[in-house]
């Protein structure tokens, strides 16, 4: 079983890199972490960067995850392998382009392209934010999913993920005691669904709340909380469609062999236990 100890980074293609750095510097509030052969690198805690824009096209989506060692990537090479993946060892340039010590890559069984690292850059400098938006650093990621029920068996078989709850055939999936660092939501198409990046408290979703919409920037879910995690949450849309999220308050699952993963309906309350309607096509009964 591949150990996965986090997830570290996502990188997204875009037509409009300049447009995409301004929004991930100036709404969402990253740090603007450097620039290597047209890619930028964006940073929203002490890693050396958790979000990368690349010229490209913007369906082209990777999402990385850590693994403890060199030996442990070797290892997962060889498992993905065996279970008949197609694996990719990261180059020299591959890895200094994505700021790691060793990588592979490949694709999970809906298609979306993962990077599994060893040795990931930190930072030595702390995180600045271009605005206060009361980052504490990026979480999670929800993914597109074809068939939720088999994605669901790669990530906690050939993965250490735990199923922490269901939204219908929505799995909430976990790594470490966070309530869920993957969610996998059924889809005709694989990539990123939604990135997003935890903060202080709640006043902070509020703020944020209110300056998306000053910015006239389109908000697509919240403010609201959820009834899984128990996170206060917003989502907005970003460049290419794409959509983010601020949450904080989210749960930990720290005792492993209490926790008994409960099943919701796939409807609204579901996703918001205090009314907010989403505009999220995944998130509508």
């Amino acid at each position: 079983m591949i150990a996965l100890n986090d997830i570290r980074y996502v990188r997204l293609g875009t037509n409009d890199l300049a447009g995409a750095v301004k929004f991930a510097t100036q709404i969402i509030g990253l740090q603007l972490a450097g620039q290597d052969g047209g890619s930028i690198y964006l940073r929203s805690d002490e890693r050396d960067h958790t979000l990368v824009y690349t010229p490209g096209d913007p369906h082209d989506h990777t999402v990385a995850f850590e693994l403890a060692s060199d030996d442990a990537l070797d290892a997962a090479a060889g498992e993905l392998e065996n279970a008949g993946y197609a694996v990719h060892q990261g180059t020299a340039a591959e890895c200094e382009q994505r700021r790691v010590g060793a990588c592979v890559m490949f694709n999970e069984p809906t298609g979306t392209t993962i990077d599994l690292v060893a040795r990931p850059w930190h930072s030595g400098w702390r995180y600045e934010a271009s605005r206060d938006a009361g980052i504490t650093g990026f979480s999670h990621v929800g993914l597109y999913s074809k068939s939720p029920k088999r994605d669901q068996k790669f990530w906690t078989e050939t993965c250490n993920a735990r199923v922490s709850d269901w939204i219908g055939s929505a799995p909430l999936l976990r790594i470490n005691p966070v309530h869920h660092k993957i969610a996998l939501f059924p889809a005709h198409r694989h990539g990123v669904q939604h990135i997003n990046h935890q903060v202080q408290s709640v006043d902070d979703v509020m703020r944020a709340y209110y300056f998306l919409l000053d910015q006239g920037v389109t908000i697509r879910f919240g403010p609201g909380r959820h009834p899984t995690s128990g996170a206060v949450f917003l989502y907005f849309e970003g460049p290419d469609g794409m959509t983010y999220e601020y949450s904080t308050g989210v749960r930990l699952i720290e005792d492993e062999a209490r926790h008994r993963p409960r099943q919701f309906p796939f409807s609204e309350k579901s996703f918001c236990m205090w009314g907010a309607r989403p505009a999220i096509a995944e998130f509508q009964s």
